[in-house]
Protein backbone atom coordinates (compact mmCIF):
# COMPACT_ATOMS: atom_id res chain seq x y z
CA UNK A 1 0.00 0.00 0.00
CA UNK A 2 1.21 3.18 -0.76
CA UNK A 3 -0.28 6.54 0.19
CA UNK A 4 1.02 10.12 -1.26
CA UNK A 5 0.16 13.38 1.27
CA UNK A 6 0.18 16.72 0.23
CA UNK A 7 0.12 20.01 2.05
CA UNK A 8 0.91 23.29 1.84
CA UNK A 9 -2.57 24.37 -0.77
CA UNK A 10 -4.50 27.56 0.75
CA UNK A 11 -5.85 31.05 -0.58
CA UNK A 12 -3.24 33.90 -1.32
CA UNK A 13 -3.19 37.00 -3.18
CA UNK A 14 -2.31 37.56 -6.88
CA UNK A 15 1.52 37.86 -7.05
CA UNK A 16 1.79 35.59 -3.77
CA UNK A 17 3.55 32.61 -3.19
CA UNK A 18 2.68 29.15 -1.81
CA UNK A 19 4.93 26.27 -2.00
CA UNK A 20 3.45 22.35 -2.12
CA UNK A 21 5.00 19.23 -0.60
CA UNK A 22 3.57 15.64 -1.71
CA UNK A 23 5.21 12.74 0.55
CA UNK A 24 5.17 9.16 -0.19
CA UNK A 25 4.89 6.53 2.23
CA UNK A 26 4.30 3.03 2.32
CA UNK A 27 5.88 -0.01 0.32
CA UNK A 28 8.27 1.47 -1.94
CA UNK A 29 10.97 0.24 -4.24
CA UNK A 30 11.87 2.69 -6.21
CA UNK A 31 10.04 6.16 -7.40
CA UNK A 32 10.43 7.44 -11.25
CA UNK A 33 8.37 10.20 -12.37
CA UNK A 34 6.60 12.64 -9.88
CA UNK A 35 4.85 15.63 -10.85
CA UNK A 36 1.46 17.85 -9.77
CA UNK A 37 -1.22 18.32 -12.07
CA UNK A 38 -4.30 20.56 -11.07
CA UNK A 39 -8.12 20.78 -12.38
CA UNK A 40 -9.69 23.83 -12.49
CA UNK A 41 -13.45 23.78 -11.79
CA UNK A 42 -15.24 22.53 -15.32
CA UNK A 43 -11.74 21.57 -16.95
CA UNK A 44 -9.58 18.47 -17.69
CA UNK A 45 -7.00 17.62 -15.42
CA UNK A 46 -3.91 18.84 -16.77
CA UNK A 47 0.16 18.58 -15.81
CA UNK A 48 1.48 21.53 -14.40
CA UNK A 49 4.81 19.93 -13.49
CA UNK A 50 6.99 16.91 -13.76
CA UNK A 51 10.51 15.80 -12.48
CA UNK A 52 12.12 12.45 -12.98
CA UNK A 53 14.59 10.71 -11.08
CA UNK A 54 17.22 11.28 -12.78
CA UNK A 55 16.43 15.45 -12.24
CA UNK A 56 14.38 15.67 -15.75
CA UNK A 57 12.42 18.41 -15.71
CA UNK A 58 9.20 19.44 -17.71
CA UNK A 59 6.72 22.16 -16.89
CA UNK A 60 3.71 23.49 -18.52
CA UNK A 61 3.79 27.09 -21.03
CA UNK A 62 1.73 28.55 -18.77
CA UNK A 63 3.51 27.54 -15.01
CA UNK A 64 7.39 28.15 -16.66
CA UNK A 65 9.49 31.05 -14.87
CA UNK A 66 6.84 31.02 -12.30
CA UNK A 67 6.68 27.54 -10.93
CA UNK A 68 9.70 24.96 -10.11
CA UNK A 69 9.26 21.34 -9.34
CA UNK A 70 11.98 19.73 -6.92
CA UNK A 71 12.10 16.42 -5.06
CA UNK A 72 14.12 14.98 -2.42
CA UNK A 73 14.72 11.23 -3.04
CA UNK A 74 15.58 10.39 0.54
CA UNK A 75 12.48 12.05 1.87
CA UNK A 76 10.06 10.19 -1.12
CA UNK A 77 8.96 14.03 -1.48
CA UNK A 78 8.15 16.35 -4.23
CA UNK A 79 7.64 20.06 -3.71
CA UNK A 80 5.98 22.87 -6.08
CA UNK A 81 7.28 26.31 -5.46
CA UNK A 82 4.95 28.93 -6.88
CA UNK A 83 5.04 32.27 -7.52
CA UNK A 84 3.79 35.32 -9.43
CA UNK A 85 0.16 32.94 -8.68
CA UNK A 86 -2.83 34.77 -10.52
CA UNK A 87 -6.03 33.83 -10.29
CA UNK A 88 -6.00 31.45 -13.22
CA UNK A 89 -3.60 28.97 -11.31
CA UNK A 90 -6.53 28.29 -8.87
CA UNK A 91 -7.19 24.77 -8.93
CA UNK A 92 -7.25 21.48 -6.74
CA UNK A 93 -3.49 20.42 -7.27
CA UNK A 94 -2.58 16.77 -7.17
CA UNK A 95 0.26 15.10 -6.76
CA UNK A 96 1.63 11.92 -8.77
CA UNK A 97 4.20 9.35 -8.82
CA UNK A 98 5.17 6.84 -10.76
CA UNK A 99 5.72 4.25 -7.95
CA UNK A 100 7.78 0.66 -8.15
CA UNK A 101 7.10 -0.97 -4.72
CA UNK A 102 9.30 -3.94 -4.61
CA UNK A 103 11.85 -5.23 -7.22
CA UNK A 104 9.59 -8.08 -8.75
CA UNK A 105 6.72 -6.25 -9.06
CA UNK A 106 5.63 -3.35 -11.65
CA UNK A 107 5.36 0.16 -12.08
CA UNK A 108 2.02 2.04 -10.88
CA UNK A 109 0.87 5.38 -11.29
CA UNK A 110 -0.29 7.09 -7.56
CA UNK A 111 -2.07 9.75 -7.11
CA UNK A 112 -2.59 12.01 -3.68
CA UNK A 113 -5.78 13.13 -2.59
CA UNK A 114 -5.80 16.65 -3.78
CA UNK A 115 -4.90 20.20 -2.11
CA UNK A 116 -7.16 23.55 -3.19
CA UNK A 117 -5.09 26.34 -4.07
CA UNK A 118 -7.00 29.40 -4.71
CA UNK A 119 -5.85 32.87 -6.03
CA UNK A 120 -7.71 36.02 -5.37
CA UNK A 121 -7.38 39.06 -7.91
Amino acid sequence: QVQLVESGGGLVQAGGSLRLSCAASGSIFSIYVMGWYRQAPGKQRELVASISSSGRLNYADSVKGRFTISRDNAKNTVYLQMNSLKPEDTAVYYCNAAIRHTIVTGTYNHWGQGTQVTVSS
